[in-house]
């Protein structure tokens, strides 16, 4: 085996999933296709199969996380699955712990409990979600209060995680900033940089990370897991090709238009104002885009420059039998 393979085959690979929706489609038929996404996932040899929280946002299914883990976990037989993340502010760390208590007692040692400070949504939404629009400053004392619920009962606390107490689901903290980098830091909590779709403070929020990082029971140095956008295919053409289904959707995001995925296009020209075409290109960033030679390279690239322990890569394709290719060539390339 050569060294440059060596890199990648000690390198765990993750997925995120948004459940994303073709128009046209039920959200049965898109989250059946998630599942049938995951399963392929689980047969090759993913690590884990995280779900976004995403809410009032036409084309993502992924608002109701908990049950979309569970309804995932119980159709597949290794791969961890978790939320990456559960948006903070819009829960009750209480019910928040109750039910990923509830899914690491029926799927042990495989449940990740992934936590994020934003609303996961636009403002109107967020105070649907929760009226206290001051919630997100909170977070450092609700991720406190999670990590007690979910540990052994100290005899102390009137309210307990029936079910969730003495589980330790893991937690993960995620983040597009560095106030994330410096709590899991501090914490010593693994670290989920979210740069799929804000690549703008990798650097920073790693270095801190690294460099701030205390050792705790959870942990005894810095692990770091980095989201990618993955646009994998059999050449580089294809993959540009099948690219522009992501950079529609990103256009209709900061456009504020639904979010359905739609075809690939031959060319975005004539879609976009060139103002637009940077902020897409801006926002997908860090996608690794092609064949296997020049996704091999990319990714080796990225782990000698920045030494991240995980991968959880973005493949938001609207042909789910693309979706499953790209998933064999990703393993393919870690042989």
């Amino acid at each position: 085996m050569s060294q440059q393979t060596s890199i990648l085959a000690d390198i765990p690979f993750s997925l995120l999933e948004l459940a994303p929706m073709r128009q046209g489609s039920t959200v049965g038929e898109t989250l059946h296709n998630s599942l049938q996404y995951a399963k392929e996932a689980d047969r090759l040899g993913f690590n884990r199969f995280w779900f976004a929280e995403h809410h009032n946002m036409p084309g993502i299914a992924s608002a109701a996380t908990s049950v979309l883990i569970g309804y995932i976990a119980g159709n597949t037989q290794r791969i961890r699955v978790g939320a990456g993340g559960i948006m903070l502010p819009n829960h009750a760390p209480l019910v928040v712990a109750e039910q990923f208590g509830t899914l690491e007692s029926l799927y042990p040692g495989r449940i990740d409990l992934g936590l994020g400070r934003a609303p996961g949504s636009d403002q109107i939404t967020s105070r649907a979600l929760n009226r206290d629009t001051n919630r997100a400053e909170q977070f450092p004392e609700e991720v406190s209060e999670l990590q007690t619920l979910l540990g052994p009962y100290n005899g102390r606390h009137a309210v307990r995680a029936i079910p969730g107490e003495g589980t330790n689901v893991p937690i993960w903290l995620l983040g597009s900033s560095l106030f994330s980098a410096q709590l899991a830091a501090q914490r010593g909590l693994p670290y989920v940089f979210a740069g799929h779709f804000a690549p703008r403070f990798l650097y920073d929020a790693i270095e801190i990370y690294r460099r701030d990082f205390k050792p705790s029971q959870v942990l005894d140095k810095p692990y770091v897991m980095l989201g990618l956008p993955l646009v994998a295919a059999d050449t580089d053409e294809e993959a540009q090709f099948l690219g522009t289904t992501s950079k529609q959707r990103v256009l209709a995001l900061i456009r504020g238009h639904e979010l359905w995925l739609k075809p690939p296009v031959e060319t975005m020209d004539g879609l976009w104002s060139a103002q637009e075409e940077t902020y897409v290109d801006n926002f997908l960033g860090l996608s690794v885009i092609g064949g296997p030679a020049t996704i091999k390279h990319r990714l080796e690239m990225i782990i000698k420059e920045l030494g991240v322990n995980e991968f959880i890569f973005t493949n938001d394709l609207y042909d789910l039998d693309k979706r499953k290719k790209a998933l064999q060539i990703l393993m393919e390339i870690k042989q």
